[in-house]
């Protein structure tokens, strides 16, 4: 981790634009010059910064079939959460688990098809279609959105549901407070820009509704000399970790019992002057035992086991229209 911040601190100093990949317990950072990245191996696309120029013609039909993380296996991690939760130890705590696919699509077609905000594909390894952002910077000015509320677009009056439930009100505002503090570890007069805003997302099952926020803050005008320190201070992103960040960290470990690896960290590009970067949620990865699904979502004391099971389920898809 050391390495990876000096190195990034060396690139936002130069102005080198660079990728930087970084799983979510940060020991296994990729950091790659941008004109070292070799699309053969990677191909990303960030809101239309990309390292390809065609996409392949894929005309298949999709077959998709997931196998979800077994339901007693999730209780157990709930009810350990839960009683975290009751003993003060965490407030908010983003529970996830692995579920077995299967496709008749690779993961690169995966990737080239997904219609997503935060697109990366690694050879072999995983890929990636998020629609959330970590931190965006531009002209000095740090921008973080959080996602947390999730719901079928197809259920009756599903705004106002999603808007109005008690759960996803108490967790929302929970990662916003944490977000305004991660924030202002880096930067000054942070603030609330857009409180609870609402985004579609169609995928290839259905239509969802995902809740998210804006904070922003300001930074020096020679932030990029210090970008890796800036950087590995927001992680874990805290809408995919919970609150507080480093006690609800070791709960995550032991509810989950499983590598995250990649999953739930971060990706993004710092281009010379600013810098855009996703959340690795949305995530496919290539496994000897096949390929595996991962997915989750956050609990809280007014959570539900069954409620929270069904949203681990409706986010195993893949964002085709």
């Amino acid at each position: 981790m050391k390495e990876a911040i000096t190195y990034i601190n060396h690139l936002g100093k130069a102005r080198i634009p660079f990728l930087f990949i970084i799983d979510f317990e940060h020991q296994r950072p990729i950091i790659l010059r941008l004109d070292e990245v070799d699309e053969k191996e990677i191909l990303f696309d960030l809101n239309g910064q990309k390292n390809f120029e065609i996409m392949p013609a894929i005309r298949k039909k999709l077959r998709f079939e997931a196998f979800p993380a077994d339901k007693n296996r999730y209780q157990q991690a709930f009810d350990f959460v839960i009683e975290n939760i009751r003993y003060g130890n965490s407030f908010l705590l983003n529970l996830t688990m692995p579920s077995r696919i299967e496709t008749n699509f690779s993961l690169k077609e995966i990737f080239h098809l997904s219609r997503a905000k935060y697109k990366l594909w690694i050879k072999n390894r995983f890929v990636v279609f998020s629609p959330e952002i970590f931190i965006r910077i531009n002209n000095h000015k740090i921008s973080s959105f959080p996602m947390k509320g999730t719901m079928d677009a197809t259920l009756p009056d599903a705004e106002n549901q999603l808007l109005n439930n008690e759960k996803e009100l108490a967790e929302h505002y929970t990662i916003v407070d944490l977000i305004r503090n991660d924030l202002s570890m880096v930067s000054k007069n942070v603030k609330v820009e857009r409180f609870r805003y609402i985004e579609h997302i169609k995928t290839n099952r259905n239509e969802l509704l995902q809740m998210s926020s804006e904070i922003s803050g300001e930074l020096p005008l020679n932030y990029y000399e210090t970008l890796g320190d800036l950087i590995f201070k927001l992680l874990p992103a805290g809408s995919i970790s919970g609150a507080p960040k480093k006690k609800t960290v070791e709960i995550i470990r032991q509810a989950e019992q499983y590598d995250r690896g990649f999953y739930t960290g971060i990706f993004g590009i710092f281009d010379g002057e600013n810098l855009d970067s996703g959340v690795m949620i949305r995530f496919i990865e290539q496994t000897a035992e096949g390929l595996f699904y991962k997915s989750g979502g956050g609990i809280t004391a007014k959570s539900n086991c069954s409620e929270e099971y069904q949203e681990l389920i409706a986010k195993i898809y893949v964002p085709f229209t």
